[in-house]
């Protein structure tokens, strides 16, 4: 009798698979700026009478298999790859992430506990204490790798309650003396809705903030909804400020935002998914001023520190609320090693694939210097983007140091809001239609505009003139004569 099992097919054909894949993606890798960022959309029909034909009852063959799977994914699937993708924070991945995600494939440690997966738990806390560090964050830091910055913002929500509201952890909301609030920027990541409604505080618990001029955080009108709150009976709990928001990158006052959560006693977050990544340049990283204060820090590093989806980080230096906020104990785990709590037990998760290493690759071969390096060129292309844009005629409507620019045509602008947001939606279309790039666009506190970031560290500046042609070009055939 045979004694190997039906899906062990040998190391042999192991390496013959992997070896035809990595044809497939460095053959990706080497044409995907050759092509158009956006392929034409096929339609769900089509893609389902493709799938039709795989019906999963016989076995079928790699050597079609793989390279007609990879065709799919090129052909049907905007390429966050290409360096003309001005998107919306999704990565071009680094090679040392992609060798992180198949060595974490292959060995597939469990890293719910701690005794099964020492090295891989030990490997991700050092990254998470790393970047703890040039945040500036207290000694004693601690935090999880997640799927993303929902999660990591979720984690957070579940802290602050469990700080703020002892009761929070076994009672849940019945338990909380008045109906919570969480405070948030109207230009924030709307996740916010989300968590409030899987926490069970309910979305109407979420206050958006009015923003100021340069799409920060409004103070004054904070501090105007906070009171509106007191005098209700509401428990203002949480205050979330945004390091670089997702439509126009906007940063909120750090320093101030963090001395008002100190004042009122609210817990304060630092939602850093995407500018977190500064923190690695020293000539950047004052940009984060205030966020040394924060209870607790959202970073992804699959948005500009380039790794593969998807890898966010919650930091906080309060390992007690933690662990308060996720203890469970079963017979079928095993015990707690001393000194290094079990993950499952300090984070949204129970089973979970080991996400750091592909973070933790790219800074150990690449080094810090060479992030640094390489943010602060996206910095110089997005400054460089934004000037040739306003040198065709473009007026630029957003106001971050960081590379998100957003730009209307005063043509349009001139047609009022409704019109201006059809005519720009119809140029940002015409754009990606056309394959030279991929822009979106987006609407500043009612203001319609495109929107770009330099988000692949493949980005040249002659992607830059190229992107600016497009619009150029597309603005002309969407020429409006007047109203």
């Amino acid at each position: 009798m045979d004694e190997r099992g039906p899906l062990d097919v040998g190391a042999e054909e192991g390496a013959r698979l992997l070896t035809a894949a990595v044809d497939l993606v460095v053959r990706h890798a080497r044409e995907v700026a050759d092509g158009p960022v956006a392929p034409a959309w096929p339609g769900t029909a089509q893609l389902r009478d493709w799938l039709a034909g795989q019906d999963f009852e016989a076995a079928g063959e790699p050597e079609r298999t793989l390279p007609e799977v990879m065709a799919a994914l090129r052909r049907w699937g905007v390429h966050t790859t290409h360096p003309r993708y001005f998107g919306l924070f999704n990565p071009t991945p680094t090679w040392w992430g992609v060798v992180g995600e198949l060595l974490a494939a292959a060995v597939n440690p469990q890293l719910a506990a701690y005794s099964h997966a020492p090295a891989a738990v030990e490997v991700e806390r050092h990254v998470l204490r790393f970047m703890a560090g040039r945040l500036g964050l207290p000694a004693g830091t601690v935090g999880s790798f997640t799927v993303g910055g929902a999660e990591a913002n979720l984690t957070a929500v579940i802290i602050a309650l469990t700080r703020m509201f002892p009761s929070y952890a076994d009672a849940g909301t019945y338990g909380l003396p008045r109906r919570p609030a969480l405070y948030a920027s109207a230009e924030s990541h709307l996740a916010w809705l989300k968590i409030a409604h899987m926490t069970g505080i309910g979305r109407d618990a979420v206050r958006l903030v009015p923003v100021d001029a340069a799409h920060r955080m409004d103070t004054g009108r904070l501090r105007e909804l906070r009171e509106a709150d007191l005098a209700a009976g509401f428990a203002p709990f949480m205050l979330a400020a945004t390091a670089g928001t997702t439509a126009g990158g906007a940063l909120d006052p750090l320093p101030e935002l963090a001395a008002l959560a100190r004042e009122w006693g609210m817990h304060f977050h630092v939602d850093a998914a995407w500018a977190g990544a500064v923190a690695l340049s020293d000539t950047l990283r004052p940009l984060l001023k205030g966020v040394e204060q924060s209870d607790s820090v959202t970073v992804d590093a699959h948005k500009w520190m380039s790794a593969p989806m998807g890898a966010g980080m919650l930091l906080t230096p309060h390992a007690e609320a933690l662990a308060e906020s996720f203890r469970a104990t079963t017979s079928y785990m095993p015990a707690e090693t001393d000194d290094a709590p079990d993950p499952y037990a300090t984070s949204v998760q129970w089973s979970r694939r080991f996400a750091g290493l592909k973070v933790f690759l790219a800074l150990a071969i690449a080094g810090r210097p060479a992030y640094a390096a390489q943010i602060e060129r996206d910095v110089r292309l997005g400054e460089l983007l934004a000037r040739r844009l306003e040198e065709e005629g473009w007026r630029r409507v957003n106001d971050t140091p960081l590379p998100v620019v957003c730009v209307a045509a005063p043509e349009a602008e001139a047609d009022g809001p409704e019109r201006s947001a059809a005519w720009h939606a119809a140029v940002a279309g015409d754009v990606v239609g056309g394959g030279q790039a991929w822009v979106s666009t987006v609407s500043l506190a009612g203001r319609p505009a495109i929107r770009l970031c330099v988000t692949s560290h493949r980005t040249r500046a002659e992607d830059i003139e190229t992107v600016v042609r497009a619009l150029g070009d597309a603005r002309k055939r969407n020429h409006r004569a007047g109203p």
